[in-house]
């Protein structure tokens, strides 16, 4: 169970400070409670917030204005600051305006300046409408003078316990005569965006967005700027939960306020949304994307490389979204198109255009698993990502959008918290495992592609409204131009004592309430298919069984002494060496005949064979994957031949001019799997003795003789490689 709110704060003018000739500050005027939470502490710097165009004074009473500001913390938690404000009358700024011998008729004239005052309700939650209702309903009380104690609304605002996820729903109320519900998403891990994500694509269009979603992954700068600052916040949202499975780690600021503009000459990427009143302001910026969301334009400067998703991957999504947001498009030039395709109302919308860059995702990480690598020489279990070896196999090594992707922290994060093989899952771990074939056989068939859209948007929509029956909300709104009226007393003083002493009562009256949430279960994760080119027929010419066969053969003659079908097969088995299946065909043929005890070989065969290494190495690089050199590695050390009694060569004296070998990363890699390797071995032994007296001696032997093991394996692979490099 977690708190509705963690703070209730009052914000006003304050009179005795101002920031310039024409801008005031705003103060704090009461807070509840008003001592800290011990697992929260409050917000600084919120009045600055509350304002985010200003502290300023008007000379007309305003509509009340709603919006939410969302902070994060030293440890990356997330605040959202729902802040309603209204204007009241300035009392002193009246009376000074009166004038001797105007007002002997004794009536109060109205009120010329009207300053800004703030509700706030803090909290950790996301929950943007019923913090809109809570602090409505507050208001209401105040501006229409209902017989409702505000001491006792705040107390159980304050005091209000809610479950975090699970699906559950919670009634309750303030005591205004309110009846409000709130409905917990199945999985926190899944965003709830509402109808945000159809609203930006509404906003801005197809192309523009995924031009947005492509420098937010590739980590640019990017900054909207709006006339609402809930429409920011809103943006903000919908730009981030496109991201999903990734998780946005820099500065995320959707309403910035006009004192902290300075913020965005920062060097480090950011999503931050300012008043469009700062226009002039922002444009002199020149490393940020900035999107205007009432214009449906953005601007790249030109320093900026925009990185695009690869085809045909962007081809896919861009008809898909088309399809989705514009459904007349695919019959609009028949002769006698069928009836009007009525548009799906707005939240499922908005969970289709999800469901799309799911499908995105899940084709763009196939197969991530297979390149998961668990570092063992450290007290804790590491997960290490092998990001050569992904983007080898998916054929995409000179891609730079991939490339950005996998070096930001965005997908350092996805790494550590889905790298882990047994942990709850969600749509996204199913949908990579179980469906990558289904989108592949779907791309060619629009009905099936937007079949499958829209079982994921049900998913999608699922989660977020898990009871189709929703039980009746009843909330009490202001009276119809209540803020319009002459006069109005000023927002009461609350009564401190009496608030702390309700919120107590409440606390205590929670304490012995049974949790409500419902953890997710965790599973062992399903692996899913292996990693897969992008292009499946780049590279179906190097795969063929012909060509394995012919290197196969080579191998057979050169170890037979048949040297003369040797110099036949040769040249072709090289070219076929082009090829990586054929690489990894001449480490496997290698290794079975060292582990035959042929490693010995004379002059003829010993240069045959290292002509077919430096062939197969020639075209590894710092950007290749590392596996052929790595499974060549012990095979150079194995082979040697001998030039004189006493004195012997080996085979890697002879391939040590390629630059796979002055790479660091390719050396931890190799030496991480080979630790890996030996401590798999060494528990599946274990599995097959069958006998659980052996299992622990050898767990026990693990544990005892470990560090030094790994000490040893690496002080091996380090001399090895000093060899090398002499």
């Amino acid at each position: 169970m977690a708190r509705l709110a963690d703070y209730f704060i009052v914000v006003g003018y304050d009179h005795d400070k101002t920031a310039g000739p024409a801008e005031g500050l705003g103060k704090i005027i009461q807070r509840f409670p008003q001592k800290d939470w011990e697992d929260t502490p409050f917000p600084q710097g919120i009045e600055l917030f509350c304002q985010p165009g200003g502290w300023q004074l008007s000379k007309e009473r305003k509509q009340p204005t709603f919006f939410v500001v969302v902070l994060t913390d030293i440890d990356s938690e997330r605040h959202y600051c729902s802040c309603l404000t209204f204007y009241e009358a300035e009392i002193n700024l009246q009376g000074t305006k009166e004038t001797e011998g105007e007002e002997e008729s004794g009536l109060i004239a109205p009120a010329e300046v009207f300053a800004p005052k703030s509700l706030v309700l803090v909290s950790r939650l996301d929950y943007p409408e019923i913090f809109r209702a809570c602090l409505g309903l507050i208001y209401t009380v105040y501006v229409d003078s209902l017989n409702v104690s505000l001491e006792a609304l705040i107390a159980n605002l304050c005091s209000c316990l809610v479950p975090a996820s699970g699906g559950s729903q919670k009634l309750f109320s303030l005591g205004a005569g309110d009846r409000q519900l709130i409905q917990t998403p199945l999985h926190d891990s899944l965003p709830v965006t509402g109808t945000s994500v159809a609203l930006l694509f509404q906003q801005l269009g197809i192309q523009n967005v995924l031009s947005l979603f492509c420098a937010v992954l590739t980590e640019n700068k990017v900054l909207f700027h709006s006339a609402s600052f809930q429409r920011l916040s809103d943006a903000c949202r919908a730009l981030e939960s496109l991201m999903f499975p990734l998780k946005y780690s820099y500065p995320y600021i959707p309403i910035l306020p006009a004192q902290l503009l300075e913020v965005l000459s920062s060097p480090t990427p950011f999503i931050i949304g300012v008043h469009s009143v700062f226009r002039n302001d922002i444009h002199e910026l020149l490393d940020v994307i900035i999107a205007d969301l009432d214009g449906g334009t953005i601007k790249i400067p030109e320093c900026i490389h925009l990185s695009q998703l690869p085809e045909p991957l962007l081809h896919q999504t861009q008809m898909a979204l088309s399809l989705v947001l514009h459904p007349d498009l695919e019959t609009a030039d028949y002769a006698f198109p069928p009836p009007r395709t009525a548009l799906s109302h707005t939240k499922m919308l908005d969970k289709e255009v999800r469901a799309i860059f799911l499908r995105l995702f899940a084709q763009l990480f196939q197969g991530y698993r297979s390149c998961l690598q668990l570092i063992r020489i450290h007290a804790e279990p590491v997960i290490h990502f092998h990001k050569a070896a992904f983007l080898g196999q998916r054929g995409l090594i000179e891609n730079d959008f991939l490339t950005k992707v996998l070096n930001g922290m965005a997908f350092a994060g996805f790494v550590s918290e889905r790298g882990p093989p047994f942990r709850a899952c969600d749509l996204f771990d199913e949908l990579v495992a179980f469906e990558v074939e289904r989108i592949k056989a779907d791309e060619g068939n629009p009905p099936k592609m937007i079949k499958h859209v829209r079982e994921l948007a049900e998913q999608l929509f699922k989660n977020e409204n898990p009871n189709p029956h929703i039980a009746f909300q009843k909330v009490p709104r202001p009276t119809e131009g209540s803020h319009l009226r002459v006069h109005i007393l000023p927002f009461p003083r609350i009564n401190e004592c009496r608030v702390q002493e309700l919120l107590q009562e409440g606390l205590a009256r929670s304490q012995g309430a049974p949790p409500a949430t419902r953890g997710d279960k965790k599973c062992v994760v399903p692996a899913g298919p292996p990693v897969v080119s992008i292009m499946e027929k780049g590279s179906t010419v190097f795969n063929s069984a012909q060509r394995l066969e012919v290197v196969r053969n080579c191998i057979a003659f050169i170890f037979e002494n048949k040297f003369l079908e040797t110099e036949k097969t040769l040249p072709a088995a090289l070219r076929a060496l082009k090829g990586k299946a054929a690489r990894h065909c001449l480490t496997q043929e290698l290794g079975l005949h060292v582990k035959q005890n042929r490693a010995i070989l004379d002059h003829q065969q010993f240069d045959y064979i290292v002509r077919m290494m430096n062939c197969a190495l020639q075209d590894c690089s710092s950007s290749e994957e590392y596996s052929v050199a790595a499974a060549l590695l012990p095979l150079t050390t194995a082979f040697y031949r001998k030039l004189a009694p006493g004195v012997s060569q080996f085979a890697y004296t002879c391939v040590q001019d390629h630059p796979i070998w002055t790479n660091q990363q390719f050396w931890e890699t190799t030496f991480y799997s080979n630790v890996q390797n030996q401590v798999r071995s060494l528990y599946l032994t274990a599995k097959e003795d069958n006998h659980a007296v052996h299992l622990r001696q050898k767990v026990g032997e693990y544990i005892k003789y470990q560090r030094l093991t790994l000490n040893t394996s690496l002080f091996q692979y380090l001399l090895f490689k000093i060899t090398i490099s002499r």
